[in-house]
């Protein structure tokens, strides 16, 4: 069995134990502390964080762009790859201290397929039903790691729904052509087969707050989104909010009929999409260029992003700067 060291996270003054075997993000994350994080594999730098104390700290494979050397020699770190082999402490540079102990400690869960619908031409909206646990908690807008069956790969997906208390879990899945698990997904799993999850993980979560809010998505950036908008429908919670979806064309929009379902419960929410690639009676262009046109100033305002990662490396300057 390997060690374990304390590592303790400042300005909070969080400690706990991480085992060598672990990161520190996943140990965090084990013991229900909600550090910030994204992708989980080093290339995001979301979890990017700084050395206070202690220096036998290993690090799995990363991209150098998410930690380029010169700051690993200045002492920082990227939690979701790095290995504490002695006591450490660690300081945050991306926290949310409301949120930091509100985290759900992960699950293992094994859930059977109940129906992979199309929703678009490239997209299956994947119903799941949890067999072991019979429920797993977890923040609207988070996501669980699916293990590609017959492999130890695992792939991310955000929940479209709002719990799992009636035992089922939705996604939305974009299909790639080379997609290890998209691929799976679309030719060979099956209703009543069953797969292994562990989760929840993400901070992609509705901080709670009068400010407005801003979503912009695309693709099956739909999922977590949805949870979030589902969510508030359900809660009740009237919030100015405006939803900004980017497709190609028609025939690339999907949840159209909930989503202003949605708008009809929430009066101070509005749902706009937008195509890309084909003239019709609503918004046309880069979902960037449409919240630029639309919105103008976006101060104040809480913003959510989660799409085609072009899309997102778009909308992220944009919203800084309006």
């Amino acid at each position: 069995m390997a060690e374990k060291h304390k590592v303790r996270f400042e300005p909070v003054g969080i400690e706990i134990d991480v085992d060598e075997n672990q990161t520190i993000l996943r140990a965090a994350a084990e013991q229900g502390i909600m550090l910030m994080h994204g992708c989980k594999e080093g290339q995001c730098a979301s979890c990017k964080s700084f050395i206070l104390d202690g220096e036998d700290v290993e690090h799995d494979r990363y991209s150098t762009f998410a930690l380029p050397d010169y700051e690993k020699e200045e002492g920082y770190t990227l939690l979701c790859r790095a290995h504490a082999y002695e006591d450490v402490t660690i300081e945050l540079l991306n926290f949310d201290e409301d949120m930091i102990r509100s985290g759900l400690p992960i699950q293992q869960a094994t859930a059977e397929v109940v129906a992979k619908d199309p929703v678009t031409h490239d997209m299956r909206h994947l119903v799941l039903r949890l067999i072991e646990p019979g429920e797993v908690k977890f923040f609207p807008g988070q996501y669980m790691d699916i293990t590609v069956p017959g492999t130890d790969q695992v792939r991310s997906f955000s929940m479209a729904n709002t719990s799992s208390r009636d035992g089922l879990l939705e996604f939305v899945i974009k299909v790639y052509p080379d997609g290890l698990f998209s691929q799976f997904l679309d030719k060979e799993l099956q209703a009543g087969d069953r797969v292994e999850l562990t989760g929840p993980f993400g901070v992609f979560t509705l901080r709670e707050s009068d400010a407005e809010l801003v979503f912009v998505g695309g693709g099956a950036g739909m999922a977590p989104i949805l949870s979030l908008l589902r969510s508030m429908a359900e809660r009740g919670i009237h919030r100015k909010a405006t939803f900004f979806y980017g497709a190609r064309t028609q025939s690339d929009l999907c949840f159209e009929e909930e989503l202003r379902s949605i708008a009809e419960k929430l009066p101070n929410f509005a749902y706009v999409p937008a195509l890309s690639h084909e003239d019709w009676e609503a918004e046309t262009g880069l979902i960037t260029d449409v919240v630029k046109r639309l919105r103008g100033s976006l101060t104040g305002v809480h913003a959510y992003v989660c799409g085609p990662p072009p899309m997102v490396e778009a909308a992220i300057p944009l919203l800084e700067t309006l």
